[in-house]
């Protein structure tokens, strides 16, 4: 795998800042560029898909296509289970395909995060058939620490400011502390053989940026990128998304302004329905969400770190075209005015950037916004 990588992976910090249209992030100076990027989901992570159904599902025409569309970096979801039996014994063929995305992420000059999204011991939606036991049983932190001293075995030789590691996705803990607590011990572990490796640590609550100024990074440790996840206001993002308890709202929403734009359809709900609408609603426009994200901003800079956006975006089927496409701009220039690296949620899958045919769709030119 080195030598592969060494033969045909080289590109230069210099490069990276001429593709980047004048919106490169402050990570490219210190050698790992970020930029706009994209989930590459539901495939090695949040699927049932095994085999050659899984293999086929996403193939390097899929990343020969996220290049063309302009985006700079790949942010790539994996399971324990879809990567490792209760042994934590490697499922080979699931490594093949995690090679394959690797490979054709940086064949196409762009760079990846190899982002651990769900374990057996803890889902961000409490999804796991025994329940989130990651800060309940300290066995279960030693599992993770595991987990990635074997992802690092295989990850080791690709290089540094091409690839890097995100340790756990939307993490929720008991207290700040004891999320900070096993951060640092997973840091320090892959610290042990990797100095120079680029990591992606979040804070508490599923990334909200809030919770950021809570986040406490080892000091002196400039690999480090600090992350948080934007999905507000949920009555546009999350509109009649079928998971969620809006799933059968049928009112009006509208963005900018005041979110709730009919409020009518209060007297069709029960109290419980109508409570919860109104704890949701509010006069929502682009300064609202920047506020939001102050906090973010701030803490990483008092730390000398990048700040990056994971995940962000708008379930697309319901919503009207224009409210959702005013909020991808604003929170896109959001990014680009507060040099803010991201990853939209997702190329394919609930909130896609493609058309059922795998044509782009209208939101690539709006990422991206490259001349």
């Amino acid at each position: 795998m080195k030598k592969m990588v060494s033969s045909i992976l080289t590109v230069s910090a210099a490069f990276m800042m001429s593709s980047c249209g004048g919106s490169c992030d402050e990570s490219a100076k210190d050698g790992f560029f970020l930029g706009t990027g994209v989930n590459v989901s539901h495939w090695l992570s949040q699927s049932e898909s095994r085999g050659e159904a899984r293999a086929n599902q996403i193939t390097k025409k899929d990343f020969d296509s996220i290049a063309a569309m302009g985006f700079d970096h790949v942010r790539l979801p994996i399971d324990e289970v879809q990567m490792y039996d209760e042994n934590l014994n490697r499922y080979e063929d699931a490594f093949v395909l995690l090679k394959n995305a690797i490979d054709w992420t940086l064949e196409n000059n762009m760079n990846i995060i190899v982002d651990l999204h769900i374990i057996r011991s803890f889902h961000f939606n409490n999804e796991n058939e025994g329940g989130n036991t990651l800060f309940e049983k300290p066995g279960e932190q030693q599992r993770l620490i595991d987990i990635w001293k074997d992802l690092q075995k295989f990850l080791k030789d690709y290089p540094t400011d091409r690839v890097a590691y995100e340790l756990l996705n939307e993490a929720i803990a008991p207290t700040h502390e004891a999320l900070n607590d096993l951060e640092a011990r997973l840091i320090a572990a892959i610290r042990e053989t990797e100095p120079d490796r680029y990591i992606v640590i979040g804070s508490n609550w599923q990334q909200s940026p809030e919770t950021i100024q809570y986040l406490n990074p080892p000091a002196n440790d400039k690999k480090l990128i600090v992350a948080f996840h934007y999905y507000n206001p949920l009555l546009i993002t999350h509109y009649k998304a079928p998971w969620t308890p809006l799933k059968d709202f049928e009112g009006k929403v509208a963005y900018p302004g005041q979110l709730l734009a009919d409020t009518a359809i209060f007297k069709t709900l029960s109290e419980e329905q109508v409570t919860y609408l109104k704890n949701l609603d509010g006069v929502w426009d682009k300064q609202f969400m920047y506020n939001q994200i102050k906090p973010a901003i701030d803490k990483a800079k008092e730390f000398g770190l990048q700040a990056y956006c994971g995940e962000f975006g708008v379930y697309p089927p319901f919503i009207d075209k224009e409210t959702r496409l005013q909020w991808y701009k604003d929170i896109c220039e959001i990014f680009r005015e507060n040099n803010i690296a991201n990853a939209h949620w997702c190329y394919k899958g609930d909130f896609p950037v493609v058309n059922e045919d795998g044509s782009r769709n209208e939101l690539p030119e709006v990422l991206v916004n490259k001349k």
